[in-house]
């Protein structure tokens, strides 16, 4: 089903619903869409392709940061949109290793500078769960906003050019129940 035959709906406490136009069958596909920004867990890092995330116990690692692994040359080409940026911040930071959430958070700031097209849900749509949060949790987010600063400034020397949308501790703090 294409989306125009998808609209979009508050759904108050919940955020945005989702709901077809159209009868529909059981089972039918109603919308697909990459994730806007994922990345594979320090856990798993050398057994899950960062493309496609299959298991696979002979991937390839790229060769500039030496970090993220691919099944072949389709899926780094595949994933090199995504990953350029990341690997010139990793490289500058070796050998330390950034937690999860700031590369996650790196991803998406990549994604909001490059502007990609919206679909039915984009960054700015997500609900901000700051009100949620205690003191502690929100000076821990902080600590986290400041860590992704130290990383991105290989690509983002100064946060001030960036469009406003991009605010670090917001991007700690916005989705379905925060990252």
């Amino acid at each position: 089903m294409e989306p125009a035959a998808l609209e979009r709906f508050p759904s108050p406490g919940k955020g945005s619903g989702l709901r077809s136009r159209r009868r529909v069958r059981p089972g039918q596909l109603l919308y697909r869409a990459e994730p806007f920004a994922y990345v594979v867990t320090k856990e798993q890092q050398g057994g899950v392709c960062h493309r496609c995330l299959r298991r696979n116990e002979h991937l390839h690692r790229c060769s500039q940061c030496k970090v993220a692994k691919y099944c072949d040359t389709s899926c780094q080409k595949e994933a090199w949109l995504d990953h350029k940026q990341e690997c010139r911040c990793l490289k500058s930071i070796k050998p330390n290793f950034p937690p999860d959430s700031v590369r996650l958070a790196g991803r998406i700031v990549f994604k909001l500078v490059m502007c990609l097209s919206e679909r039915l849900y984009s960054f700015s749509d997500l609900q901000s769960n700051i009100e949620q949060l205690s003191e502690e949790m929100k000076d821990g987010l902080r600590h986290l906003a400041q860590t992704l600063q130290l990383y991105l400034k290989t690509e983002i020397q100064d946060a001030s050019h960036l469009p406003p949308v991009i605010d670090f501790f917001q991007i700690f703090t916005k989705g379905p129940c925060g990252l």
